[in-house]
């Protein structure tokens, strides 16, 4: 039995239950609930998974040491007494992470520079050489937390945040982050036993990732790299099986349909789910709000409708009280979950929630509200069986007024720099240039929707945004892409912030 060793999975400020949950799942060990994050122990295997699987984690850091670091010279002795010569190799790059805490340790910089100088240092003077650092494309990429005097050193085995899946081809302005708008599905309890609906999808990150969970998908397969493929120790065959593997997929009979006021958006969105290979999953259409009918369909309806923040929008208060009539309206018989920002835009809405849940979206302290839609009155709707309120809503909606306990969160939420671009998805198109990120790998033929009537038409060829790939068998084309990458990963590991 291959043993196991202490991991911790980041994430953002409300989702720590919803990612413990995944851990679970997931069949890690010692799972515990933390700030932003959930300890875990695993093996090998539980790493790649844990990166490869999890929805709604950032990072998955593995931790080498815990020490106390009272000054500077404590934390330099330190990590010169690590021996640093089995995790990088001679003629290899690294980079340093720090997120600091602490009133001796006020400038992350300082750490970061205090730690590579002890690096380097031990390197130069066990074999008169130095490694060199490289911030945008390191080999071997360290973390290290101080909270006070406890220091955690970790090797950061995810590399690029996690939350960059790899489909996103373009996007509207301030787009909902992956990450949250994965938890926000999560955390929703929706059994994709229903419709989904979000009918203001902006680039459609809510569509495709309800997508991804109602055929469990795994979010790492449309990634070109992890930082851990470049460790020493890396373990190429299991890695191959744990990325083939398919059997867990699932179809998904019902749909996911996705509008927004905004042609430009809606083309935004349809290019990313096609991208994602979802076409037949995922519809995209042209449509304000307030034209909406009930759908034919039992329906979860999901939305991040602006905030009047980062995005200007003519008659803020208006959108929210037209939200309101059409739920009220239109969609009695299904629940609704907004995702919004300020008090005065939720009392528009003029319905009842039956839970409020703390989210972080970017630096924005907002809530997640849930509203049972149902014909007549409360006391009739509950006395035929109707449930408002679960018991698990009922813990989380306990947990209401943590943040404004913790008010110093807000102002570290981008230490991390992962929360750098997922405020909202609504209006204005930003277009990303694509040849940057350099060529994707294919996605799985298996699962490329769109790409069927081409296929057929083109003798089993398909074309996607401008690459060329021959059908071939699926895992060992996946195999080999991933092999033949080892000098295709320049420019990958950019930092989050």
């Amino acid at each position: 039995m291959e043993q196991e060793f202490e991991l911790i999975a980041k994430t953002f400020m409300g989702l720590e239950n919803v990612l413990a949950q995944e851990l679970t799942q997931l069949g890690a060990n010692n799972i515990q609930i933390g700030r932003r994050m959930v300890a875990f122990t695993g093996n090998q295997e539980m790493m790649y998974r844990a990166n490869f699987q999890l929805r709604t984690a950032i990072r998955i850091l593995k931790p080498i040491a815990h020490f106390k670091a009272r000054s500077a010279e404590d934390m330099y002795d330190e990590v010169r007494k690590i021996d640093w010569s089995q995790y990088i190799e001679h003629g290899k790059t690294f980079s340093v992470d720090s997120v600091v805490y602490s009133e001796e340790f006020r400038n992350s910089r300082f750490v970061t520079y205090k730690v590579k100088d002890a690096i380097v240092d031990q390197f130069r003077e066990a074999t008169g050489t130095r490694p060199n650092i490289s911030v945008s494309n390191p080999d071997i990429r360290l973390n290290i937390h101080i909270a006070e005097d406890q220091a955690t050193l970790s090797l950061d085995s995810s590399g690029e945040s996690l939350h960059r899946r790899g489909y996103r081809q373009e996007s509207v302005e301030a787009p909902l982050n992956e990450v949250l708008a994965a938890g926000m599905i999560l955390m929703s309890g929706w059994k994709a036993d229903t419709d989904f609906i979000d009918p203001m999808c902006g680039s459609g990150t809510l569509l495709i990732e309800a997508a991804l969970i109602a055929r469990n998908i795994n979010p790492g397969v449309f990634r070109k790299a992890f930082a851990f493929e470049k460790w020493p120790d890396f373990n190429q065959e299991l890695f191959d099986t744990i990325y083939n593997d398919d059997s867990k997929e699932r179809e998904f009979e019902h749909h996911i349909y996705g509008y927004d006021v905004d042609m430009k958006a809606v083309n935004t969105a349809r290019l990313n789910v096609k991208a994602a290979g979802l076409s037949q999953t995922v519809t995209v259409e042209q449509q304000d709000f307030k034209d909406f009918k009930k759908p034919a369909e039992k329906s979860i309806i999901m939305t991040n409708p602006p905030y009047g923040e980062r995005i200007s929008t003519p008659d803020l208060l208006g959108t929210y009280k037209m939200i309101g009539e059409r739920l009220k309206h239109e969609f009695s018989g299904n629940e609704a979950w907004i995702l919004s920002y300020r008090e005065e835009c939720f009392e528009q809405i003029g319905l009842k929630p039956s839970i409020k849940i703390p989210l972080y979206n970017g630096s924005l302290e907002c809530e997640f509200r849930k509203y049972a839609l149902f014909d007549g009155k409360m006391k009739a709707f509950r006395a035929e069986g109707g449930v408002v309120k679960s018991e698990r809503e009922k813990r989380e909606m306990a947990q209401k007024h943590r943040f404004k306990k913790n008010r110093e969160f807000k102002q570290h939420l981008d230490d991390d720099g992962e929360q750098a671009d997922n405020h909202h998805s609504h209006f204005k198109h930003v277009k990303r240039d694509v040849r940057s990120e350099g060529a994707r790998k294919p996605l799985r033929s298996h699962k490329s929707e769109d790409h069927a009537d081409v296929q057929e038409q083109n003798n089993q060829k398909y074309k996607l945004l401008g690459h060329r790939y021959e059908k071939r068998d699926r895992k060992r084309t996946k195999i080999d892409q991933r092999r033949g990458r080892s000098n295709e990963r320049n420019d990958h590991f950019q930092e989050d912030e």
